[in-house]
């Protein structure tokens, strides 16, 4: 029973990895048929990158690290408020900018979690 389970599991990541390079690929026509590149596609294939990673890592682990679901939630969150700028508000770069310092913080606190200069090495979050 466990074995079959792992093979489905196997097989719908396989389906999302498959998926996902479609997706990025359609993203690089419209891109180019558009002939214009804005920060959200930027964003939506950096989001594709992730679930790549993400497939990648469970594939090799056959567990999910919380790094990529984390990255990809934040990405997607900052994509979401730059959509929002739909009219020529110029109050809007607010919160285009603010997108973009979310992005950026997250990130770097999830890449240096671990580091030594933290000092969250080896700590459970009850610990601290």
């Amino acid at each position: 029973m466990n074995t079959t389970i792992r093979n489905i599991q196997l097989v719908a990541v396989l389906i999302v990895l498959i998926a996902t390079i479609i997706a990025f690929f359609i993203e690089i026509k419209e891109m180019y048929d558009n002939r214009n590149i804005g920060l959200a596609d930027l964003l939506l294939m950096f989001i594709y990158i992730e679930v790549i990673g993400l497939v990648r890592s469970y594939w090799e682990t056959r567990s999910v690290r919380i790094t990529y679901p984390m990255i990809i939630a934040i990405t997607a969150l900052a994509r979401f408020i730059i959509l929002q700028d739909k009219d020529n508000d110029p109050t809007n770069l607010i919160y285009i900018s603010l997108a973009i310092l979310i992005v950026a913080v997250a990130t770097v606190v999830i890449r240096f979690r671990n580091s030594k200069y933290l000092k969250l090495t080896g700590k459970r979050i009850t610990d601290l």
